[in-house]
Parts: C-alpha cells; sequence; structure tokens
C-alpha cells in the first residue's frame, strides 16, 4: 500500500471545463499525487459518473483516487477511501475494500483522533483557515496543534485547510498535504502540485 504524499480535493463549485482540465494535469503527476472526489451535496448516480471518468483520468495519470463518503462508490471503482468525522469508522469499512485501497480520516480534535482508529492515514484540519470554506468557523489548529496532534497520532498525517507550497515547507517533515485551492485555483494546476510536493521533501 504505497500513500500519496499531495491530496488533491476536488471543487465541483469551479467551472466544469476548466476544473476537468485541472484535475487531468494534476492526475498526470504519477502515484504521489491522490484526487480525492468530494462532492456531499451530489445524487449518488452523478457522483458515481463523475468518480468513473476520474478514475480513467488517474489510470491514464498514474495518479491515485480516494472517494469522500461514499463506501459504495468506493467499492464499486475499487478505490481508496476518506472518511468524513460523521460517516462510518474505518473498521466499520476495512472489509468492503481490497486489502490494497488505503482508507484516510478527517480529524479535527484530540477526541476525534481516538475515533479514527483502523484507518491509515489522517487529514488533520484546519491548519489554517481554508480558503475553499470562507464560512467556516473553526480555530484553525496552526503549526503547533497541526504538530501537536501529529505526533499523538500513530499513523501518517496530512495537514488540510489553507495548504500551500510556503505553508507545507513550513510543516517540517509530516507525511504529506491536503489541498484544493492552492491546486485547482492555480494558473497552473501542475505546477501548483508540484511546488507543494517539492516543498515537502
Amino acid at each position: 500500500m504505497r500513500l500519496p504524499r499531495l491530496i488533491v480535493v476536488t471543487d465541483w463549485g469551479l467551472p466544469e471545463a476548466s476544473h476537468w482540465a485541472a484535475l487531468e494535469a494534476v492526475a498526470g503527476l504519477g502515484p504521489e499525487v491522490a484526487i480525492q472526489h468530494r462532492d456531499p451535496g451530489a445524487p449518488v448516480r452523478s457522483f458515481l459518473e463523475r468518480g468513473r471518468r476520474l478514475l480513467s483520468l488517474c489510470r491514464a495519470g498514474g495518479a491515485q483516487l480516494c472517494i469522500n463518503g461514499r463506501l459504495e462508490v468506493a467499492t464499486v471503482l475499487g478505490t481508496h477511501l476518506h472518511l468524513p468525522v460523521d460517516g462510518p469508522r474505518p473498521a466499520e469499512v476495512r472489509p468492503f475494500l481490497a486489502v490494497d485501497r488505503w482508507i484516510s480520516a478527517a480529524v479535527h480534535s484530540e477526541q476525534e483522533l481516538l475515533a479514527a482508529s483502523g484507518a491509515d492515514c489522517l487529514l488533520l484540519s484546519p491548519v489554517f483557515a481554508p480558503g475553499s470554506k470562507p464560512g467556516d468557523l473553526r480555530p484553525p489548529l496552526g503549526l503547533e496543534g497541526f504538530r501537536a496532534l501529529a505526533d499523538r497520532a500513530s499513523i501518517p498525517a496530512f495537514a488540510l485547510g489553507g495548504m500551500n507550497a510556503d505553508r507545507a515547507r513550513a510543516l517540517g517533515p509530516c507525511a504529506g498535504v491536503a489541498a484544493q485551492s492552492a491546486v485547482l485555483g492555480a494558473r497552473d494546476p501542475a505546477a501548483g502540485a508540484r511546488a507543494i510536493l517539492a516543498a515537502l521533501q
């Protein structure tokens, strides 16, 4: 099982054509990158169809694909799975996924860290105020808060929330970063992704 170093979270509120072009560019960066297909308000059928198209892009470019919160779609497509805080626990869904599929879990606090037992990696957030969620009122963890939670975790922890290349560099040693606007909102999404990966080296 190989974990990515950068997880790019989809934003289906962006213009469709440019979003798909950005995702195709990111998918071409290989297995160090995963695309997380997130669209919580979408009907299952349209979510699945977008997932199929993303899977095709990832297979062509070598990137990994992770499905956010929809176990049935992850099992149909044979992908990795991300679990939000209000979703099933990792141990509950593990029997439904292939042994080489990883599970990530969202964590925002020490209490949620305990509930994520059985995941393969964690997405700790928000490290900084997320650019994609201007209405998010949760206080950011900051660098110190991220490190404190990551140090308590027994599995790899990714930083999510307002992340870009400069902030990834400031994190110091970590498993990786999850990002949205710093990549998908960049003039050159592939260059934005490569900059974050370089900052993590």
